[in-house]
């Protein structure tokens, strides 16, 4: 197996489609893009991945790249890898716009693309996009519908409860259309998401929550779909490095209202109050501080590759079917001395660390 760089040469454009060689059990993605070198310089890494086992790159949107330009290029360089957003926020764009987007991605990438949308935050909605974030239950559930009948081509005229929609039809139907998944934390999404959408997406939660999440899915219906979960993988052996940035992402993360709900339902009221009493009293570094060593190796995959690999496909076992780790830097990613050829290679060994194996 040859760790995959900026220099590897082209591996993915002799492969065979996944759909011809993917083994029995769960497909297998990698958050991208990735950290720490520019997006027009990933071409050979994500041409090498096939042949790690890597099957999907799924995207994400917050203050980075968007959910769809990433995968775009990605669906050009390794047309064997099934594509998919995790997420794209609801009420950031119109009804529309979001369905052109989501069939023209399909269309680039037929049979390989899955458009995942959630509620997102009011942060990412309402203080960086200027859009109120107002009923993001009812939001979620509308735009799902709209989008399962605008992604297969019928005309909508509709009336939803929190948009209406007049006369409109795709004039570039994807020949074959995506499925649309709904990322959910609680019982009420969940159940949503198996009713209603075609899988659900899982983040912040660890390989033991799984079986929380999917019972709850399965139970409402969600029996044989999607479940796709966000993985944060911080491929070291330097311990303290990985719990010092876990801390600091469990904070920024878990103290927004939807997961420290979703974790308090999981069980971790104990464990996390006193983050969430010195978030709420304006300690930042205390609250940080204050998360306890097995919440943060719960939540975040750390240690060498044998280890990490083991931890992801624990995921799997317990529900999920298409694990996608999102690969936090390491020591060797953050190093300020290091060259840009030093910084490809940190990331190319963090990807391998993180695949299949």
């Amino acid at each position: 197996m040859t760790t995959p760089s900026a220099g590897t040469p082209s591996a993915g454009t002799s492969s065979a489609s996944t759909a011809d060689t993917a083994p029995a059990g769960p497909r297998w993605g990698l958050t991208f893009p990735l950290d720490g070198i520019p997006l027009a310089d990933q071409r050979r890494l994500v041409e090498a991945l096939p042949d790690l086992g890597f099957t999907d790159l799924w995207s994400m949107e917050t203050a980075g790249a968007d959910a769809f330009t990433p995968l775009a290029l990605a669906s050009v360089w390794a047309p064997q890898l099934n594509l998919g957003t995790a997420i794209v926020p609801v009420h950031t764009r119109g009804p529309a716009l979001l369905a052109m987007q989501a069939a023209a991605l399909a269309e680039a990438a037929p049979g390989r693309f899955t458009l995942g949308l959630g509620a997102s935050s009011p942060v990412i909605v309402q203080d960086w996009n200027a859009v109120p974030f107002e009923q993001p239950f009812q939001r979620s559930r509308d735009m799902v519908r709209f989008l399962k009948s605008a992604l297969a081509g019928e005309k909508v005229d509709a009336a939803y409860e929190t948009f209406a929609v007049r006369r409109f039809k795709l004039e570039r139907v994807p020949a074959q259309t995506p499925p649309v998944l709904l990322a959910a934390l609680r019982p009420g999404m969940l159940r949503l998401a198996a009713q209603e959408a075609d899988g659900t997406i899982l983040n912040w939660l660890s390989a033991e929550d799984v079986t929380t999440a999917v019972r709850e899915f399965d139970q409402a219906g969600g029996a044989g779909k999607t479940v796709a979960a966000r993985i944060f993988t911080c491929p070291t052996t330097d311990t303290d490095h990985a719990r010092a940035l876990g801390r600091r992402l469990i904070a920024g993360y878990l103290t927004v209202p939807a997961y420290a709900a979703f974790h308090r339902w999981l069980g971790r009221e104990e464990a996390l109050k006193p983050m969430w009493d010195a978030w709420a009293a304006g300690d930042r570094k205390g609250a940080a501080a204050s998360v306890p060593d097995e919440v943060v190796d719960a939540l975040i995959v750390h240690g060498d590759a044998k280890r990490v690999r083991e931890q992801l496909r624990h995921y799997a076992d317990n529900g999920v079917t298409v694990p996608v780790p999102a690969i936090l830097p390491t020591p060797e990613m953050l190093d300020g001395t290091a060259t840009a050829r030093d910084r490809r290679q940190a990331v190319a060994a963090a990807v391998l660390a993180v695949s299949p194996g």
